[in-house]
């Protein structure tokens, strides 16, 4: 038994044979460096965690939230453990199973049974049987990689799905910062509303009186009346949308916030996050989990190539048992009840209509699609760096335009009231420059929202830094 026992590890051990493919990973289509335009500063975003990313306490409160308690990314963490499970179910198969029994029969069988009733009586024959015994039945040696590589595939797939719970995590960081800066935005605009349609009552008080005194004509009541109901209607489009934005946010969160909240800063605060160096786009392959998580695909498809083609092989199994059997239960475990069994066998389909070379077809092709799908992700993701990098640049010439079309048409609304103050004007006039600077104070806070959330893009898009919550 014990030569048996050398022999099935020593056949184990040679099993090293490995029909996969030898990994190589798929040219990068994207250029060695992003736009010539950008300019390197501040540190990596592999340097920076999400809470040293973001200066605003109150969106750290809520990320670190929706990090703990977001329902999706508890799913996400539930498949990771499922994709470990499995990964743990294949590598066993690479063991021999081993199953212990234990028996105890007793039989009685009659004399006349067994031919002897006339001879000895009408008597009967006890027979007890006791067993002990360790055994593997049907143990793959596994020459040709077949179940090192379909575990090498659930070892990828396991990687794969820790990489997409990661990409999840740094989604949800971005929809929780693109959900509180919209949020923010709209708290700005309905001040700036508020602010507005309380200056126009008063405007409309005055064009009453004067109305009353005869001085203008109902045309300019009816105009500032006019200019009240529009800054009323913005009023609650802005309230609207916000409030459907924090609903948005409790859903990212997991819920109500427990505790209090920091207090927010403003969006034109120049220390909402740290300035990020692009670095080479070469550093994404490394960086961000989209892309991993495909490599991990890539190389788990290499893996089931080599399974395909081990089938193509004999397949032989080993089985083996060793134990005890005695009558006597005291005398169970002396050497002389010692049994023992071993054997192998052979197995190959002789014709299968074409069964594994479809099966090996299909994993090829499977490879294919992958490899395809890895170069698009890396497309994307130098795509989405490049887009958040002009975003940086041209967000803050817009809004360094806007900022001067705001002075510009804050100085037109004073003009035109005061060239109606002095009847050079008609209100009509007044209408207009004060309409106009109202939606160019609005556009202002927008793109300032816009420019945050751009910043926010671009740290996710390279990949972001790790931090647990």
């Amino acid at each position: 038994m014990r030569k048996a026992v050398l022999a099935l590890m020593s056949a184990t051990a040679l099993s090293a044979c490995n029909l996969a493919p030898h990994y190589v990973q798929p040219v990068p289509p994207i250029p060695a460096a992003f736009p010539a335009s950008v300019e390197a500063v501040g540190q990596t975003a592999q340097a920076v965690s999400w809470d040293h990313f973001f200066g605003d306490p109150q969106l750290r409160a809520y990320i670190a939230a929706a990090l703990s308690h977001n329902r999706d990314l508890a799913a996400a963490t539930a498949r990771i453990a499922q994709a470990k499970a499995q990964f743990r179910i294949r590598e066993a198969e690479r063991l021999p199973q081993l199953d212990g029994n234990a028996n105890a029969t007793r039989t009685r069988t009659p004399l006349g049974s067994l031919g002897l009733g006339d001879a000895l009586g009408n008597g009967s024959v006890t027979y007890n049987q006791y067993s002990v015994q360790v055994a593997t039945s049907s143990f793959e040696l596994d020459f040709w990689g077949r179940v090192r590589n379909l575990s090498e595939a659930a070892r990828r797939q396991y990687l794969a799905t820790a990489e997409a719970q990661r990409a999840f995590r740094l989604s949800l960081i971005s929809d929780v910062a693109a959900a509180y800066y919209s949020i923010r935005a709209g708290e700005e605009g309905i001040a700036l509303a508020e602010r507005t349609v309380a200056s126009r009552r008063q405007g409309l008080e005055i064009a009453r009186l004067r109305l009353d005194a005869g001085v203008t004509s109902s045309v300019d009541y009816d105009q500032a009346a006019l200019l009240v109901t529009q800054a009323d209607t913005d009023l609650a489009e802005l309230r609207r949308t916000t409030e459907q934005q924090r609903n948005q946010l409790l859903v990212l969160v997991g819920g109500p916030f427990g505790g209090p909240l920091p207090e927010a800063r403003p969006i034109n605060d120049a220390g909402q996050f740290e300035t990020l160096d692009p670095g080479l786009p070469s550093a994404l392959l490394a960086s961000r989990p989209d892309i991993l998580e495909a490599e991990q695909q890539l190389r788990a498809a290499d893996a089931n190539i080599g399974a395909a083609r081990a089938a193509f092989f004999p397949a032989i199994s080993l089985t083996g048992a060793f134990g005890f059997v005695s009558p006597q239960l005291d005398g169970l475990f002396k050497s002389a009840s010692q049994s023992w069994s071993f054997g192998g066998g052979a197995a190959l389909p002789i014709f299968d209509g074409g069964k594994r070379k479809a099966n090996l077809d299909v994993a090829k092709a499977q490879r294919e699609e992958l490899a395809a799908t890895y170069q698009r992700t890396v497309q994307n993701a130098f795509r989405e760096v490049s887009d958040a990098l002009v975003g940086r640049q041209r967000y803050r010439e817009q809004i360094v335009a806007q900022e001067q079309a705001v002075a510009a048409q804050r100085r037109l609304a004073e003009t035109a009231m005061l060239r109606y103050d002095n009847g050079i004007a008609i209100y009509l006039e007044v209408l207009d420059a004060q309409r106009n600077l109202f939606s160019a104070e609005q556009q202002l806070i927008k793109l300032r929202a816009t420019e945050l959330q751009n910043g926010v893009s671009l740290y996710i898009a390279l990949g972001g830094g790790w931090s647990e919550p």
